[in-house]
C-alpha cells in the first residue's frame, strides 16, 4: 500500500509527508510514545525552573496568608477551615485552643518572612545576572552596553508633552495671584539673600 502512494508522489515534499504519515501510523500501532509536536524546535524558557518553583511557592504562601487572615477575622467557611487545618498539620494545634489567634499571627509572620527570603533570593539572582551580562557586554562591545544603559534611563520618560499645552499651563499658573501665609522665616531668608 505504501508503494502505491510513493510512486504517485510528485515531489520530495509529498514523499516526506507520506513517509511521516506511515511512521506515525506504525508508532500508533505498536503503542510507542511520541514527543509533543514542536518540542524539538522550541527553545527552553528564559526563566530558570528553580525561579518558577520559588514564584509558585510565593503565590501559594500568599494564598495561605489570605485564608489565615480570613479565618482570623471570623470567616469559618469549610474551605477556609480546611486550609487552616492543613497549615497547622503536624504541629499539634487545635482550632478550638484559646491562643489560636496568637498561633495564627505567628504562622502568618512566618510565611511573610519566608516570602521575603524567597523574594530576596530571586532579587539577588536577577542583580547578579544583570551584572554578569553587563560585564560580558562591556568586554565584548562597550558601545552596545552604554547604548543599552541609556535606553534604560530614557525609557521611563514617555512622549513629550504638547508645547502649546505646556505654555498655557505655566501661564495660567504663574499669572494668577496667590496669597501665601508669610511666616517669620521668610524675613530671615530675605535678609540672608540680600547679604
Amino acid at each position: 500500500m505504501l508503494m502505491t502512494y510513493l510512486e504517485a508522489s510528485r515531489n520530495l515534499c509529498e514523499t516526506d509527508s507520506i513517509l511521516f504519515g506511515a511512521a506515525l501510523a506504525v508508532c500508533r500501532i505498536i503503542g510507542a510514545k511520541l514527543p509533543m509536536t514542536g518540542r524539538a524546535t522550541r527553545q527552553s524558557s528564559a526563566i530558570p525552573a528553580w525561579r518558577k518553583r520559588i514564584e509558585d511557592r510565593i503565590a501559594k504562601a500568599r494564598v495561605l496568608i489570605g485564608r489565615l487572615i480570613c479565618f482570623k477575622s471570623g470567616n469559618n467557611r469549610p474551605r477556609i477551615v480546611r486550609t487552616v487545618r492543613m497549615a497547622f498539620a503536624g504541629k499539634n494545634v487545635s482550632l478550638s485552643q484559646s491562643d489560636i489567634t496568637q498561633k495564627l499571627t505567628e504562622r502568618i509572620d512566618d510565611l511573610k518572612q519566608k516570602i521575603a527570603a524567597w523574594g530576596k533570593r530571586i532579587r539577588r539572582y536577577t542583580e547578579r545576572s544583570t551584572r554578569f551580562n553587563q560585564n560580558r557586554l562591556f568586554q565584548i562591545d562597550q558601545k552596545r552596553l552604554y547604548e543599552s544603559l541609556e535606553r534604560l534611563i530614557v525609557s521611563g520618560t514617555g512622549p513629550a508633552p504638547n508645547q502649546a499645552n505646556t505654555v498655557a499651563f505655566w501661564r495660567g499658573l504663574l499669572s494668577e495671584p496667590v496669597n501665601h501665609s508669610e511666616g517669620p522665616w521668610t524675613e530671615v531668608v530675605k535678609v540672608s539673600v540680600r547679604v
